[in-house]
């Protein structure tokens, strides 16, 4: 690859004047084609100032820069080295929230998937989860034993704090563990590492969730939680998302809350993942859940209380706090079987899941996952 000839090219790109611009990702294909790059388009810029408005982004082995939008055909000389696409806006999959008051117990969804019938043998003890969100509220007295440093992508060099709610709401119902006056989540010796790629409005671009998925892998995490969803596919972000499957991290995401029967949002589209539809009191599907084929397993995600900012609690609805169930059922799966590859969990969830129950007839065709039931999903993995 002719390294001067493509800092050329981008030049060009970014002196388009008048034209409709998007911020794009460029991603290498090796690191040492990226540093060599890197390290030229540093020099360089220092004679083209516009070259100093490409933001490096080593998770990524790539650049971030605002581009015209539909540049493909001019890359394609460089399309074994490298691609680029629009880095897409991506957003949380909650569909409404409100505070409540709470004095202590155990979630609804916590009790309906059986965690507290497993808690005799496996709380989920040092499993290690990223949660790609809006960070997480380090000072909730629920989660003060559950949270273990991450990273903030969205305020770098500053802590994963929680400044829009979500994400500590996630975290509660995975792993809160105040048994004296708050919440107990599903894996309450569990340990998270907020990673913030949602800034206060619920909002983050794919270049932060793919940045954020690396850096999961880079710290050993064994599960992913991506409350989170797109309706348009991402190189970027399977690209990520197939890396961490291939280090033997289980990625768990949400469906999305579009009530569609035949189709759900990715990343938790992507075979990699394990896909997650919400399930109400009665075990039906809820109204708002996407469902159909695609989705690997159900859990509870209506009128969910979990952990809030600021020490306060909010209940909460989405396929958002479906997924958090999951993981924290696959926590407690890991600590007792630590070498369970990403495949065979997702199998075993399938394969122990309780019927959900269906409003129609027509749903009820359309159904083919389950409930997730976690006394059974111990059981079948021969604990």
């Amino acid at each position: 690859m002719d390294v001067s000839a493509f800092l050329q090219l981008l030049l060009q790109e970014l002196s388009s004047d008048g034209q409709d611009t998007r911020p794009h990702l460029i991603r290498f294909q090796e690191r040492h084609l990226y540093e060599q790059c890197r390290d030229l388009l540093r020099i360089t810029a220092i004679d083209y100032p516009l070259l100093a408005q490409v933001r490096d982004e080593p998770l990524l082995t790539g650049f971030r820069c605002m581009l015209p939008i539909q540049p493909q055909a001019k890359w394609a000389p460089y399309e074994r080295e490298l691609f680029v696409e629009e880095d897409i806006r991506i957003n949380m999959h909650a569909s409404s929230h409100k505070p409540v008051s709470w004095e202590r117990g155990i979630p609804w969804g916590v009790r309906q998937v059986k965690a507290p019938q497993a808690w005799s043998s496996t709380t989920g003890h040092r499993i290690l989860i990223g949660v790609i969100d809006t960070g997480a509220d380090y000072k909730h007295p629920d989660l003060s034993h559950s949270l273990l440093s991450g990273i903030n992508l969205v305020h770098r060099g500053l802590p994963p704090r929680d400044d829009n709610g979500h994400g500590t709401h996630i975290a509660g119902t995975i792993a809160a563990s105040n048994q004296m006056y708050g919440i107990i989540g599903i894996a309450p010796r569990a340990l998270i590492h907020p990673v913030k790629a949602f800034d206060l409005n619920g909002s983050a671009y794919v270049s932060d969730i793919v940045a954020g998925i690396d850096w999961c892998v880079r710290n050993k995490v064994q599960i992913i939680n991506m409350s989170f969803g797109m309706k348009s596919r991402s190189k970027s972000l399977l690209q990520s998302v197939t890396n961490a499957y291939n280090a033997g991290v289980t990625i768990v995401a949400s469906s999305g809350n579009d009530s569609k029967r035949k189709a759900i949002d990715y990343p938790a589209r992507y075979i990699q993942t394990i896909s997650v539809g919400a399930t109400d009191r009665n075990r039906h599907i809820a109204p708002f859940s996407n469902r159909g084929s695609f989705v690997d397993i159900y859990a509870p995600g209506e009128k969910i209380v979990s952990a809030w900012l600021k020490g306060k609690y909010h209940e909460m609805s989405g396929t958002s706090m479906a997924t958090s169930h999951v993981s924290g059922a696959i926590a407690l799966l890991l600590a007792i079987k630590p070498g369970l590859k990403p495949n065979e969990i997702k199998a075993l969830l399938k394969r122990t899941a309780n019927p959900t129950r269906s409003r129609t007839n027509r749903q009820n065709t359309l159904r083919i996952a389950g409930e997730i039931d976690i006394a059974r999903l111990l059981r079948e993995a021969n604990v």
